[in-house]
């Protein structure tokens, strides 16, 4: 597999406030699409005005490229707003359940990176140990890591979730 030329510095955290109606989701997804730009996560969830859906979008590429998509797609319609969110000025989490081998010697290890991770088990049977975890990506990346040791049936992550610092509203 081709080592990837992204950095870090690369990933962008978009939020959109939209009209919450059919087809705008597609009409946003294709601005990101005509640019060539992958979108990496995509949270969808109605804001406290159920007339409107919050989108939260991450994806990996050129900052000038993003931009441009960003005009874009403020000209969309149905779009309230859009803008770009550092760590700087929001809070970003993302939220992981994580499905695992339930053995003997696993058990007492899940137990111990749960606690140093501040996840929680969730659901435990013969065959397997649910995990659940939120936290920032690179939280969730360090403890999926170590996780791997131990033998990941399954595992689903949410995307992240934005929300500007201070009374600046998302």
């Amino acid at each position: 597999m081709a080592k990837s030329n992204i950095k870090k510095k690369d990933t962008h955290t978009i939020s959109m406030l939209v009209a919450n109606k059919p087809g705008v989701l597609v009409r946003v997804a294709l601005v990101f699409a005509r640019r060539a730009y992958n979108i990496d996560a995509l949270v969808v969830s109605p804001a406290v005005n159920p007339r409107y859906s919050r989108m939260t979008i991450t994806a990996k590429g050129d900052p000038d490229t993003l931009d441009q998509i960003i005009k874009q797609a403020s000209k969309l319609i149905d779009m309230i707003h859009a803008e770009e969110h550092s760590d700087v000025d929001a809070t970003h989490r993302e939220l992981a359940l994580l499905k695992l081998k339930a053995t003997a010697a696993n058990k007492s290890a899940v137990a111990k990176l749960a606690k140093k991770f501040h996840a929680r088990i969730i659901n435990e049977s013969k065959d397997a140990i649910i995990v659940e975890q939120t936290g920032t990506t690179e939280d969730l990346d360090a403890f999926e890591a170590l996780l791997k040791k131990c033998g990941i049936i399954e595992m689903v992550r949410s995307g992240k979730l934005v929300m500007a610092k201070g009374k600046e509203e998302t």
